[in-house]
């Protein structure tokens, strides 16, 4: 019987991916998939909370694939939505003829969506809203340098790429990337930082520059470890911003959907930004995303006379649209934000009780997106891989790598969280 748990067969990885690993090494950049003796496998299906790889090894997901699955995945009635619109029409033409089913993606997002962001911007990835979100303020304000964080994480495209705070990332493009945007500190909850006094601190920063358009921040950082602000935070620095005359970009691609215990997690401040990105679980694996602006911003874009100033070829795909449409669905079926609240109080128990371990410095997070802190990159590195073995697939984050990310999709079990979190500490002691 298929309880959802893990089940390992034989060695891992087993001989399929060996075999596949040399096929993809030949062929594919040696930039995009680390390989190794020991890591990875290669995936073959996916369902809820589940996957199977081409070995037949079967693994608890914590890491909803990069954040995406948050409805599951191959959720039922999303894959039926794209099925259903594949067969009636699969690619529309952008910018030039419309569909119907854009129409109602963008008329049922404003209906989950803050109040007051109406106009949105359809784009194919993450990094893609972000551009979409850059190119709104410049032309909002008339001005053309940004505001950022360090740690931040917006994508690898140029545009988003400008604004992240990861070095990194930036080092090999940075004399490509144009003007250097403003680095701010992202506050820390763990370092006992006032909402207050962490705003303050930034608006002396932004006051010295007089040509920002606008400052971009994420509710909580992903990428970087999932750091989460001081309360009060969020709606502190909107303050700010308006103070000061900056657009305020925030950046739920990650965060958004549910992940946070919310549909998105500045409903937790009720901040409402000049301009919203959205993606990851927005099409439950069928790529899609959005910058989502108030229509004064939104309105800066002039009106098209035949050829617009931004646009993809796959802008607002029928698919897309088909599966997002499908997605909050089924957020609003089986109420997964809230679920994800609960389930999250029920993780953040088993989580702390990692605390015990020497390897383990510390554990943060809210709702499904939680993180644990250990002492070295490499410790994190050697547990993702012994638990792997084990039959637990979870991520290595941080800024230095030094950080286990835990964020599986919303529909988890009970069991198969609790045993997640259970096999995922037998892991750390093991890489002690």
């Amino acid at each position: 019987m298929d309880d959802g748990l893990e089940d390992i067969a034989g060695a891992i990885p087993g001989p399929q991916t060996v075999r596949l690993r040399s096929q993809l090494r030949a062929h594919e950049s040696r930039n995009v998939t680390y390989l190794a003796a020991d890591f990875p496998v290669f995936w073959e299906s996916a369902s809820g909370a589940t996957v199977t790889d081409v070995d037949g090894n079967r693994y608890i997901d914590l890491t909803a694939a990069f954040g995406v699955a948050n409805a599951g995945h191959c959720n039922p009635h999303v894959v039926a939505a794209i099925a259903e619109q594949a067969r009636r029409l699969m690619h529309g033409m952008g910018d030039v003829h419309p569909t119907a089913v854009r129409t109602r993606l963008l008329e049922r997002l404003e209906r989950v969506l803050p109040a007051g962001l109406t106009k949105s911007f359809l784009a194919t990835t993450g990094s893609e809203a972000v551009e979409a979100a850059l190119k709104t303020a410049i032309l909002a304000t008339g001005k053309s340098r940004f505001a950022c964080y360090d740690g931040a994480y917006h994508g690898l495209s140029f545009g988003a790429l400008s604004v992240g705070g990861i070095e990194r990332f930036r080092a090999p493009f940075a004399a490509s990337l144009g003007a250097q945007a403003v680095l701010l500190e992202y506050p820390r909850r763990s370092s006992g930082v006032s909402a207050s006094d962490a705003a303050a601190k930034a608006h002396d920063v932004l006051a010295e520059h007089d040509d920002l358009a606008a400052l971009i921040i994420e509710p909580i950082q992903g990428r970087a470890g999932c750091i989460l602000p001081p309360p009060g935070y969020l709606a502190a620095i909107r303050n700010v911003c308006e103070e000061l005359d900056i657009l305020m970009i925030v950046d739920e691609i990650f965060t958004g959907f549910g992940r946070t215990g919310a549909w998105f997690a500045i409903d937790r401040e009720s901040v409402v930004p000049d301009i919203l990105c959205i993606g990851k679980a927005m099409g439950s694996g069928f790529p899609i995303g959005a910058a989502v602006a108030q229509a004064r911003i939104m309105d800066a874009w002039p009106v098209s006379a035949g050829e617009a100033l931004h646009t993809s070829t796959y802008l607002g795909n029928p698919m897309g649209c088909a599966a997002a449409l499908a997605t909050i669905d089924e957020f609003e079926r089986m109420q997964l934000p809230q679920r994800a609240e609960r389930m999250g109080a029920r993780a953040e128990v088993r989580l702390h009780a990692l605390r015990s371990l020497s390897a383990v410095v510390d554990v943060r997070g809210c709702g499904l997106l939680w993180a644990v802190e250990l002492r070295a990159p490499a410790k994190a590195a050697a547990v993702v891989k012994q638990a792997l073995a084990r039959g637990v697939i979870v991520l290595q984050s941080g800024v230095k790598g030094q950080t286990i990310s835990i964020t599986p999709p919303l529909v988890i079990t009970e069991e198969q969280l609790d045993r997640g979190i259970e096999i995922l500490g037998s892991a750390i002691a093991a890489a002690a």
